[in-house]
């Protein structure tokens, strides 16, 4: 309790600027090192607001996150508890696993980004050039998570490959659910977004053989992230 308390007086006003990114970051933070010890229940949204200076949407976005990413549970009518120090709840369930994900992009996108550097048409390169344009500017966790779901799946479809098309598109959500958990545990959303850029160059210049070995590069900076947090995760359950 006490670890709780210091936890909370020690609250500084943030900006609007990345607040729920901050305010998810403050809180899992808080978790990993146990000041916020399994089985607690988080201060209520009000309180959180008031003690971070911004509004409770923002708290709630950032509660959001912590759900998705399975440190915490909020149960009806009693508030938010911590349910584990470990952020890699998804990388063992759903329709599709981590190791699922880790095989079988390979097969499908790193083919589709060379298919679509000689099969792209003008529009759908204007189409991945402003995906890869605003997610170099957004800020705002889940929307650049949507757009990086998306500039893969655009990718797919400008390969003129239909069944390239439908498997991402099948995978999209789960692609979603990882790439947000990459970026909350990794922080990689600035290093993809230049691993985007320069997968659309090779595409845009109708280079083949450097579209897919820049989509290479790309998945395999993701699974050794994802490997790093099943690591981590592993090594959590075992102290």
């Amino acid at each position: 309790m006490r670890d709780m308390d210091s936890w909370l007086s020690d609250r500084k006003e943030i900006g609007r600027r990345n607040a729920a990114e901050a305010v998810f970051e403050d809180i899992r933070t808080a978790i990993v090192d146990r000041k916020l010890a399994l089985g607690t229940r988080l201060p209520s949204e009000l309180q959180l607001a008031e003690g971070y200076g911004i509004s409770r949407a923002i708290v709630r976005e950032a509660l959001r996150s912590l759900q998705t990413l399975g440190f915490t549970q909020t149960r009806t009518g009693r508030g938010t508890y911590v349910v584990s120090e470990s952020p890699a709840r998804q990388l063992g369930e759903g329709a599709y696993s981590a190791r699922d994900l880790m095989e079988a992009r390979p097969c499908i996108e790193i083919p589709a980004a060379g298919w679509a550097a000689s099969r792209r048409s003008g529009e759908q390169l204007a189409v991945l050039t402003s995906l890869c344009d605003r997610m170099e500017e957004e800020e705002d966790v889940q929307k650049w998570v949507r757009m990086d779901a998306e500039f893969h799946g655009e990718i797919a479809q400008a390969s003129g490959n239909a069944i390239f098309r439908k498997v991402v598109a099948d995978v999209r959500g789960a692609l979603s659910t990882q790439s947000e958990l990459v970026e909350h545990v990794r922080g990689r959303r600035k290093a993809s977004n230049a691993e985007h850029r320069r997968i659309l160059e090779a595409i845009a210049a109708g280079r083949e053989g450097e579209a897919r070995a820049a989509m290479a590069e790309h998945l395999l900076e993701v699974k050794r992230s994802i490997i790093g947090i099943a690591d981590e995760r592993r090594t959590a359950l075992k102290v």
